[in-house]
């Protein structure tokens, strides 16, 4: 038998109008509104995660990018003087 615990509580504040949009959303979709809520939250949260993952650039820009990357590298004696040098982290 399976046993289903119950995750944690969520609570939020909602004017009247507002819960009885969302039950009539919820209502529906075939959801109570517990269900409702945290689906569409939990698929808000997705696509904020993903934007922020995610990035988007022209086909010119990427284009770009890929040209960049094709180049041999450049030499900076800058670059090569502070590599030769202890990192601050090494003590």
């Amino acid at each position: 038998m399976h046993v289903h615990q119950k995750g944690e509580q969520l609570n939020i504040r909602a004017s009247a109008a507002q819960k009885a949009r969302l039950a009539e959303a919820a209502r529906l979709q075939n959801m109570n509104v517990s269900q409702f809520v945290l689906s569409r939250s939990l698929d808000a949260a997705e696509e904020v995660i993903a934007d922020q993952l995610i990035i988007r650039v022209s086909k010119e820009e990427y284009d770009w990018l890929l040209a960049k990357l094709e180049e041999p590298p450049q030499d900076l004696p800058e670059l090569r003087e502070l590599f030769s040098k202890p990192s601050v982290f090494e003590a």
